[in-house]
């Protein structure tokens, strides 16, 4: 679990430097544009969607953005259609990855996700070589400062969450995917803010990188993958000192 949750610390801190509001609204739109198309416009009937669009909402995204993403998935108004993709593959050091696309042109992602992989002393691999060591999990990511351990685990217990863990900084909120809406709704209503709230891939378990040079690597790896316009997600199995950490940055 720790692994996942400073990997996700990794992704904050680099967002924190370099992510373009642009970059992250294309995201977010694809998201609601896929949801709206597999399940239909309606967020009251359609899970995902309402997900999709309460993370919109979290990065202040124009209304008009989300009901023109919306229309572009029920196919009201003409758009792109996008294909969801999951590559797999090892980065250096034998880590875990995991990168989530949405692309309308799968021979420019899968060349462009394989090159960053090779280029990294790492492969790209065959479906399922390495998904199996993830669990598919609701994440919510509660910051430790100002939050009461013992009432926010009554009301995400009560919610429905599966666990409650604590790293260095925050809280950690596990719910079945299926349960991850109710929850997020009713700690909404408590009041509880959010580092971050999504369906995700947790690692079973994590390995250590220790050494400085596949650390590095690895990092470019990552980074790469993330700031690539056809990929949403990408989850490692990584942990990473912080101390190497703060060296590398």
């Amino acid at each position: 679990m720790a692994g996942h949750s400073k990997w996700a610390n990794i992704k904050h801190r680099k967002g924190a430097v370099d992510a373009k509001r642009g970059k992250i609204f294309t995201r977010l739109i694809k998201e609601i544009t896929v949801a709206a198309r597999l399940g239909g416009g309606d967020p009251d009937g359609n899970p995902r969607l309402r997900s999709a669009i309460a993370s919109a909402r979290s990065e202040n995204m124009p209304k008009d953005n989300m009901i023109r993403a919306i229309k572009k998935g029920t196919g009201e108004i003409q758009g792109e259609v996008y294909e969801e993709i999951l590559y797999e593959g090892y980065g250096p050091g034998g880590i875990a990855v995991l990168v989530d696309c949405m692309t309308d042109n799968r021979t420019r992602t899968v060349a462009d996700v394989r090159h960053y992989f090779a280029k990294s002393g790492g492969n790209l691999g065959e479906s399922g070589c390495v998904s199996w060591m993830f669990d598919k999990k609701g994440q919510i990511l509660v910051a430790k400062e100002g939050t009461s351990e013992e009432e926010l685990m009554d009301l995400a217990l009560e919610a429905g969450a599966e666990d409650v863990v604590e790293t260095e900084s925050e809280f950690q909120i596990l719910t079945a995917p299926e349960d991850f809406d109710a929850v997020r709704e009713q700690l909404e209503a408590a009041g509880i803010k959010f580092i971050e709230a999504e369906v995700t891939m947790i690692p079973q378990n994590t390995v250590d990188v220790t050494e400085e040079k596949p650390a590095k690597a690895l990092l470019k790896l990552l980074g790469m993958l993330e700031d690539h316009d056809d990929v949403q997600n990408v989850h490692a199995n990584c942990e990473i000192d912080d101390q190497l950490m703060e060296h590398l940055a």
